[in-house]
């Protein structure tokens, strides 16, 4: 009964901190603007906010799917001829394609949030790192829509897990690899100097 339901929160959950971090770059750097009215904005503390309103969202779909018509144990005898395939059936199918759409939602409002900032200073491009793993995140669930539309029985799990895996790897690998790689191999980027491009020739 929680195997797809926790699918649905702890990837909430995830897309939810990368929201809210695209939106803490925004702030910060915006607030450097004189001008800029989100400046008064940043002492409110408004991305921390969103992580837990975001997932409650999605624990309180999860809850309805579950009092309603809630996922349950099926003895498949059409998939495979001569075998008994034992497998999850999502109970109310529109829940679930609820509980999908709802990750897109958060995944296209963090996409579209941190290509947004695409414009920020080009020694600080988290925005770019951010971009890149929710193009990669959208990538792998827009193909995974069909594919697991086409498949049947146990390839159903297989292909779900295949996309849980690429994804979290994709989002991983774009976010923190950038990081890891200035931190280890270029340790001089990551200077307060370098960062603010006020950087001194050495003669």
């Amino acid at each position: 009964m929680l195997r797809q339901v926790l699918f649905g929160i702890i990837f909430s959950l995830c897309l939810s901190a990368i929201l809210a971090k695209t939106i803490t770059v925004i702030m910060v750097f915006s607030a450097t603007n004189p001008d800029s009215r989100i400046k008064r904005l940043v002492g409110l503390r408004i991305p921390i906010y969103i992580v837990p309103s975001c997932t409650m969202i999605q624990i309180g779909l999860c809850l309805v799917w579950l009092c309603s018509s809630a996922p349950f144990e099926e003895f498949n005898m059409v998939a495979e001829i001569g075998t008994i395939v034992l497998e999850c059936n999502e109970g109310s199918k529109v829940f679930f394609a609820c509980v999908l759409g709802y990750m897109g939602l958060l995944a296209s409002v963090s996409l579209l949030v941190a290509f947004l900032a695409r414009k920020l200073p080009d020694t600080f491009n988290e925005a770019k790192f951010i971009t890149f793993s929710m193009l990669v995140f959208a990538s792998v669930w827009i193909t995974f829509i069909p594919a697991y539309l086409s498949t049947k029985g146990k390839h159903m799990v297989a292909v779900e897990i295949f996309a849980i895996i690429s994804s979290s790897a994709g989002l991983l690998v774009c976010i923190f690899f950038p990081k890891c790689y200035i931190i280890l191999l270029q340790p001089e980027m990551n200077k307060k100097k370098f960062i603010t491009g006020r950087t001194v020739r050495e003669k």
